[in-house]
């Protein structure tokens, strides 16, 4: 009988635990950051079928009207109204408005809790495309990388158009089109300067506000973005849309 023959000893070293750990999280990463620029990039040109909250609200059975109406079709008003009311300074900043962060942050740390957020257009159109409504760290976080995503491959005039045709105007209501529809009874290709403010105004909380014969804060506040949007129009502050 031969000699048994002697196994060659495994040269290739056994990766550590934190090693193949490490690897893993290495690789998720990679693929996060194709598949979201991929995403982004998509939407650079295709309308967002759907999002997170309107799935919420078709689930709950409040349904989920929407219209896309093009930036360039709807009345240049609710683009002001828009601004007016949430980001004066959309055509300026790079996605983030610090100060207003600041301001934010300041307030909220005298009440105790949140009463206030400083996000801008951009970082409402990054939360309500790609995320899901709500807080905490990490969702700011993804909030933060798609923001940045968006303003460097879509450009403001893009952000804009997106905001408004996929921004809460109402219960189950989605976009400017169809938030027209529903309070006036017309499309969003002609608004008066009252009725984009009063879309406009309903942004914030579109499930408490009423966006037909709104009283109190919500009427004192339209009236306030109505005003508003001559100083947009008249500074040019919206140029980076036309």
């Amino acid at each position: 009988m031969g000699k048994p023959k002697r196994r060659k000893p495994n040269t290739r070293r056994r990766q550590s635990l934190p090693g193949r750990v490490f690897r893993l999280l290495a690789m998720a990463f990679v693929w996060f950051v194709l598949i979201s620029v991929a995403w982004v990039g998509i939407y650079r040109f295709v309308p967002p079928p759907i999002t997170a909250t309107m799935i919420g609200d078709i689930v709950a059975g409040r349904g989920a009207a929407r219209h896309w109406m093009s930036l360039s079709k709807m009345d240049p008003d609710m683009a002001r109204a828009a601004m007016a009311g949430e980001d004066s300074g959309f055509c300026e900043h790079h996605g983030f408005d610090y100060e207003a962060i600041k301001k934010a942050f300041e307030r909220n740390q005298k009440r105790g809790h949140v009463i206030r957020g400083g996000s801008t257009i951009s970082q409402q159109t990054a939360k309500n495309v790609f995320l899901w409504q709500g807080g905490g760290y990490f969702r700011k976080g993804l909030e933060a990388w798609f923001t940045v995503l968006i303003e460097g491959l879509w450009g403001k005039r893009r952000i804009m158009e997106v905001y408004l045709n996929v921004a809460e105007t109402g219960i189950g209501t989605y976009g400017a089109d169809a938030g027209a529809r529903r309070y006036f009874g017309h499309g969003a290709d002609h608004l008066t300067t009252h009725e984009a403010a009063q879309i406009a105004a309903v942004l914030p909380l579109p499930k408490q506000r009423p966006g037909t014969s709104p009283t109190g804060f919500t009427r004192r506040y339209g009236n306030t973005i109505a005003r508003r949007m001559a100083t947009i129009r008249n500074d040019g502050l919206d140029s980076c849309l036309n």
